[in-house]
């Protein structure tokens, strides 16, 4: 992997994850403008995120997802990660560290533009859930089944988009997010991406955010898990299934 793939993908997974834990930020955190906004405006500002990383990571493909990384590695019918970038154990490595290292930035930034907020904030859950994801209802074997379908659904769209003649690109993927968070993000909150939970949580260990409690390191297991596993599924069923040619 080159370098500029390197910082485009890592640029990419910072404005999304910036942007992303941004809007969270803004509904959750005490004396925001935004503040108790709801859950659908958590889905749409997550759609945006990623339409904005979408189109800074376009030199890498822009997975800004492990998952995807996943998904295109165990996919037969995908000849590279990107145009000039192969397919191999050592380029998935490259994506891996540079959306880990994007998406600790961006958590990190997050935290910079909020940080009254975060000082102002009483509830620790409601700090942390900036950075993370956490269930509605804790059982990690069910909440790792919500997780693996919902990035199912991310995975096998994306890679579907490649077989239409839509050309959507950014654009569809945004609104695919806003979709899945709207209809399976209510059990797990939809990390969907290793990447978008474990950075973050990194992140909110490392700072020192006042009265921020716990960093809940016995969930962290299941958005890295069910993700990466949704991903690879998809990838692999993607080849069974027919599609019109592109007009």
């Amino acid at each position: 992997m080159s370098l500029d793939v390197f910082v485009a993908e890592a640029f990419g997974t910072f404005m999304l994850l910036l942007l992303g834990t941004g809007v969270v930020a803004n509904v959750a955190l005490a004396r925001t403008k935004g503040n108790n906004g709801g859950f659908l405006m958590v889905n749409f500002g997550w759609g945006l995120a990623v339409f904005a990383g979408v189109f800074v990571a376009a030199l890498s493909g822009a997975h800004l997802n492990f998952a995807v990384t996943v998904g295109l590695w165990v996919n037969p019918d995908t000849a590279e990660f990107a145009p000039g970038v192969d397919k191999d154990f050592i380029n998935a490595m490259g994506y891996l560290a540079a959306q880990m290292l994007g998406s600790i930035l961006g958590a990190v930034a997050c935290w910079l533009a909020y940080k009254q907020h975060f000082d102002e904030e009483p509830e620790p859950a409601n700090k942390l859930g900036v950075f993370s994801t956490g269930p509605a209802i804790r059982s990690y074997g069910w909440n790792v089944v919500t997780e693996i379908i919902g990035t199912f659904v991310l995975v096998f769209v994306i890679l579907s988009f490649g077989n239409t003649p839509s050309g959507l690109g950014p654009l569809a993927v945004a609104l695919l997010v806003v979709g899945i968070g709207a209809s399976l993000g209510g059990p797990t909150g939809y990390a969907i991406n290793p990447n978008r939970d474990l950075g973050p949580r990194i992140a909110h260990a490392l700072l020192p955010i006042r009265g921020k409690g716990s960093s809940d390191w016995g969930y962290a297991w299941v958005p890295v898990v069910g993700p990466i596993i949704g991903g690879a599924l998809a990838g692999l069923v993607i080849q069974f299934v027919s599609f019109p040619p592109a007009a």
